[in-house]
């Protein structure tokens, strides 16, 4: 009888795997940056929903993760729903969500106060189809557990968001390990011009694709996200920009 039913399993593995396939296909929209140089450097030309995603500190703050955060709360900013934000303590500071624009009425928080208890809470908040994303704060992302977020995410077409915090040098060692995050970012302070008592000027991140499929990794320089989550090239880099691409059009006109 187990050979006999061995076809019929097989059977409905693959319509099991055809039904995801279908699903992760349909929620497979993608949030594009609105910065070109970022976007060219995405395969689907911008941060494809419905997957995991990771994002670290750059420097020395990465017990607090704070440009990281504001880096994530900032792709939030750009989708409509509510959004399920699980961490293990109350450090998160709403008024800094709200300044990139996510607004702190639209977050859900869940408080494990454990951090071994974040993955399986994002677990059961990307099977609610109704959210915008989901977003743990760990120290580590195993490998196994990331591909059942990643399959979660597929499943519903929520996006999975993971920021790394560690607290000493062996959860730091441990952010190198492989996961199945869709990209990876690393989000670090870059100094900004002086602006003298006037007006002070945007804040400047080092921003680094660390890891992504079916591209390439790659750094920029850009201003931090504004108050409805974007960012933006420094203004002298982007008229370096529209100036060279405008002597390319020119020389291939």
């Amino acid at each position: 009888m187990a050979l006999a039913s061995l076809p019929s399993s097989i059977a409905d593995l693959r319509r099991f795997l055809e039904r995801v396939e279908s699903r992760g296909r349909a929620a497979a929209a993608v949030l594009p940056f609105e910065v070109s140089e970022i976007d060219a450097r995405l395969p689907q030309g911008g941060l494809p929903r419905g997957h995991l995603h990771e994002a670290l500190e750059g420097g020395a703050a990465g017990h607090y993760a704070g440009l990281a955060t504001l880096f994530v709360a900032g792709i939030l900013a750009r989708m409509q729903g509510p959004v399920l934000w699980c961490l293990r303590g109350r450090d998160l500071f709403a008024p800094a969500l709200a300044r990139v624009g996510l607004h702190p009425d639209r977050v859900i928080f869940c408080e494990t106060w454990k951090d071994r208890d974040v993955l399986p809470a994002m677990e059961e908040g990307l099977k609610c189809g109704g959210l915008a994303g989901v977003v743990g704060e760990v120290a580590r992302l195993p490998l196994n557990a990331s591909r059942r977020l990643q399959l979660c995410a597929g499943e519903s077409g929520v996006t999975a968001l993971v920021i790394r915090r560690w607290h000493n040098a062996t959860e730091k060692q441990a952010s190198a390990e492989p996961n199945a995050a869709a990209t990876r970012w690393r989000v670090a302070p870059h100094p900004s011009p002086g602006g003298g008592f006037d007006g002070l000027p945007r804040q400047l991140w080092h921003l680094d694709l660390l890891r992504v499929r079916g591209g390439e990794p790659h750094s920029w320089v850009l201003e931090a996200c504004d108050a409805t989550g974007h960012l933006a090239l420094p203004a002298a880099l982007a008229e370096r920009s529209d100036a060279a691409g405008k002597q390319r059009r020119a020389a291939t006109g």
